[in-house]
């Protein structure tokens, strides 16, 4: 099952990351969630050479509103955006519709855009799941999505040729 399995690359600094813009657009829906990802998010951009002043953030209500609030923030002059939410399931099929529309939405974001968004967006069915996902039993997702940050924004500013 893919929840047992435990993300341990502890990421490297690497010299060319000092130079990396990021934004972090983060849900305070689920905050005590998003929080530990935001803290992941932010110690691994760090832990890899990202100046801690080249690290913006802007909070949004809810998961659905990251797509508006990364649409916002890959209209700066930054090279990468992560998109911090938790979506954890309900009684109604209210999870469904919100999990889709925001993977759709980044999906959207990155076919038409210039600035790679880094799904960060816990679709749990259990708050517990989500726990063990965000600095708990199974490491912290921020983390890695820090580390997929910082690839993504070299992947953007590398020369070809």
């Amino acid at each position: 099952m893919a929840t047992s399995i435990r993300y341990v690359n502890k990421p490297s600094f690497n010299p060319e990351a000092q130079s990396l813009r990021i934004g972090i657009v983060v849900s305070e829906w689920n905050n005590n969630i998003t929080e530990n990802l935001f803290q992941g998010a932010k110690e691994s951009l760090i832990a890899q050479g990202v100046r801690t002043e080249n690290i913006y953030r802007s909070n949004v209500p809810g998961s659905f509103e990251l797509i508006y609030g990364c649409k916002v923030m890959t209209k700066k002059s930054l090279d990468v955006v992560i998109a911090i939410g938790s979506v954890i399931r309900g009684e109604t099929s209210h999870f469904d519709f919100v999990c889709q529309a925001v993977s759709y939405g980044v999906a959207d974001l990155n076919l038409k855009g210039d600035t790679p968004v880094v799904f960060c967006v816990l679709t749990d069915d259990t708050l517990k799941q989500a726990q063990d996902r965000s600095g708990g039993e199974l490491g912290n997702k921020g983390s890695e999505a820090g580390e997929a940050a910082v690839r993504m924004g070299l992947l953007k500013n590398k020369t070809i040729g």
